[in-house]
């Protein structure tokens, strides 16, 4: 898709900040897993891997958004997710030739924005917990500047984390440090004003030869204009981008849903709850799945939504 097709695709109703998930890479670090596919459309339990990223942008009120997948496997994502519609939303697609970067995508990304403000998402990150609805929120309403998600870990040297002044304040980044000054790790979910792209294009390559993310949240510090939300204990964050992380992730999701009864990342549930489409609707959709655990779910949604949405 080339740049006007993607501004074309891009159009949408308005909403104020647009979406993007990053659903590129080889996926290494699953080999043999992704020779053949994308991580992104793996197993987590019952659903696709990227169907738990996509329903954080959605719980966050987000209805237009850009999925960056690489050239040969944007086919597989168009057939598993189409335009969107089904679920009162607007998904498009753009193509990663070769990975650069997690703030390369806001570059691919510049013509889907249009100069809108963006929530950029990892697409094998999970984010689960009942607070996280109003962090998202209070993120997606500031206007100005960046907001980050801090989560408390015990090995931190593995991740980008943050570093905090006596009063709470974010004062610095780093990449991967040997030494880190805090415990808390920035996660794969970022949100940005319009000047995001702009920004990005004026990074130079890592010692890697890509556009690193911390670099662009860098500019925002710089600015004095970084927030970083704290993710308590009542919320989860999971990486699943090795096999044990795979494994354990799709265990929490089974755990969680056999024990409540109710799917974590439903895009048709959230659709619903928040009246982009009605009940008809989830019975279609549920219809189309007939014959499923996952069709039977959204059946009793249709038949009792008031009793099942919480």
């Amino acid at each position: 898709m080339d740049r006007e097709e993607l501004h074309e695709e891009g159009r949408g109703s308005g909403m104020s900040r647009r979406g993007i998930i990053l659903a590129g890479g080889a996926g290494t670090r699953l080999h043999p897993l992704t020779r053949a596919v994308s991580k992104q459309l793996l197993p987590v339990y019952d659903k696709p891997m990227i169907y738990y990223p996509l329903s954080t942008l959605l719980e966050a009120g987000i209805r237009e958004i850009l999925i960056i997948t690489t050239p040969h496997e944007q086919v597989l994502f168009r057939r598993l997710l189409g335009s969107g519609e089904q679920w009162g939303v607007q998904l498009s697609y753009a193509k990663q030739a070769h990975p650069g970067g997690l703030a390369e995508a806001l570059l691919i990304a510049e013509p889907f924005l249009e100069g809108h403000p963006s929530a950029l998402i990892l697409g094998d990150n999970i984010f689960y917990g009942d607070p996280l609805n109003s962090l998202l929120e209070s993120a997606s309403r500031r206007a100005r500047g960046a907001s980050i998600f801090g989560y408390y870990v015990s090995d931190p040297t593995a991740y980008g984390v943050a570093e905090f002044s006596a009063d709470g304040r974010v004062i610095g980044l780093e990449e991967k440090p040997s030494t880190p000054r805090s415990n808390y790790a920035v996660t794969g979910l970022y949100f940005y004003d319009e000047r995001a792209s702009k920004l990005a294009a004026t990074l130079k390559p890592s010692k890697r030869g890509e556009l690193e993310i911390t670099d662009l949240n860098r500019l925002y510090l710089e600015r004095d204009e970084l927030h970083l939300e704290r993710l308590g204990r009542g919320i989860a964050w999971l990486d699943t981008g090795r096999p044990d992380h795979l494994l354990q992730a799709a265990a929490f999701i089974q755990t969680l849903q056999e024990r409540q009864g109710l799917r974590v990342a439903c895009p048709e549930e959230i659709a619903f709850r928040k009246g982009w489409i009605d009940r008809q609707q989830l019975r279609e959709l549920a219809g189309s799945l007939r014959n499923t655990s996952y069709g039977d779910y959204l059946h009793a949604l249709s038949e009792r939504g008031d009793e099942l949405v919480v």
